[in-house]
């Protein structure tokens, strides 16, 4: 794919792309007073969401067409870009019909090749229009790369990708889990690409958007894409990751800002997957050991010993063949399995 990286005439190609606005767009003053305000601080591109696909019926699914009254709006009072949420073929239109500039395909759309492609033939002939796609839901590069080509082969060249983070069922800090090492692999698959990332989605708390941003952009990310809300604490939706225009303008003033994705840089690059494997290892041994306290407790209530020798000769056997296959010596799982049993009997006993 010849993709070439995006430039904005609005916004110097030596500086991170910032893309911010509210989760959706709810009233007219909310949307418009939110686009003021961003706009005074610099911003270049107003993202609102209008059509919000949501988990259960009865959520708030957005305001509609309605919106893009108001988007045409902020675009004449302020000269801002403007960016939304397409999921169907009639979006799409309405959005091109209404001059929305910035067009992105959310994670549970991106999910589904039907839908993308539903969007891809309805984007035949609008070259100009710029699209983001985000991660799909699952951690599946494929399916984020095939909805990327779908959209070019569509004719647009104008394409960026927002990584937003991975659900997963583990507990863990963030509402979707960076696994950063995926977005990695997409750059050195498409080096040209845009990559922004989207901290709100990923941290789904206030206080996780400024160090993720700042991780995103010590790893090279192209930019941001940050929900913020005049008043966040009474939004309709994602009301607790959204900041106020003031507190965006605070955190950008922290945060340090390096030259995207330079190849100088591929050792920190790599660190970043071992990080993110490291993370993956903490989070599976934890949830290892809360298996194995429940065990201890079944072996409690029914008087079973703690140590069964036979079991962990299985484990140890399948485990040491399955590491051959994957490159790994026989001594190091051993070692490895060996140190996870002795503190799984002891979560055991406790």
């Amino acid at each position: 794919m010849d993709i070439k990286p995006i430039q904005f005439s609005t916004i110097p190609s030596d500086v991170p792309i910032i893309v911010a606005g509210p989760c959706s767009a709810e009233s007219e003053q909310q949307t418009i007073e939110t686009a003021r305000q961003l706009s005074d601080m610099g911003i270049r591109i107003f993202r609102a969401g209008l059509w919000k696909p949501r988990t259960h019926p009865g959520d708030f699914e957005g305001i509609g067409q309605e919106g893009l009254k108001w988007m045409q709006t902020v675009k004449q009072e302020t000269g801002m870009l403007t960016a939304t949420e397409v999921a169907r073929r009639d979006h799409v239109e309405a959005a091109l019909d209404a001059g929305i500039d910035i067009l992105w395909i959310g994670a549970r759309t991106v999910a589904n090749p039907f839908a993308v492609q539903e969007i891809a033939d309805a984007l035949h002939g609008h070259d100009n229009v710029t699209v983001f796609v985000k991660n799909p839901v699952s951690p599946d590069i494929e399916l984020w790369i095939g909805g990327i080509q779908r959209i070019y082969n569509a004719g647009i060249r104008n394409i960026a990708a927002v990584h937003r983070g991975f659900a997963t069922y583990a507990p863990t800090v963030y509402r979707n889990e960076p696994y950063w090492h995926i977005p990695i692999e997409l750059h050195r698959r498409i080096p040209s690409l845009t990559i922004l990332c989207d901290p709100s989605h990923m941290g789904g708390k206030r206080e996780l958007v400024q160090p993720l941003s700042q991780q995103a952009l010590d790893m090279g990310f192209n930019g941001l894409m940050i929900e913020s809300h005049i008043r966040p604490e009474c939004a309709l939706s994602d009301s607790k990751q959204q900041i106020t225009p003031k507190d965006l303008g605070a955190m950008l003033d922290t945060l340090s800002f390096r030259d995207a994705f330079q190849p100088e840089e591929i050792l920190d690059v790599l660190r970043s997957k071992i990080d993110a494997c490291d993370n993956e290892l903490i989070d599976i041994l934890a949830r290892r050991m809360e298996v194995s306290r429940e065990i201890g407790e079944q072996k409690r209530q029914h008087k079973i010993k703690v140590v069964q020798t036979q079991r962990y000769d299985q484990i140890l056997k399948r485990l040491t063949a399955k590491g051959q296959m994957q490159g790994l010596k026989p001594d190091f799982v051993t070692d490895i399995m060996q140190t996870i049993h002795e503190e799984s009997v002891k979560q055991q006993l406790d």
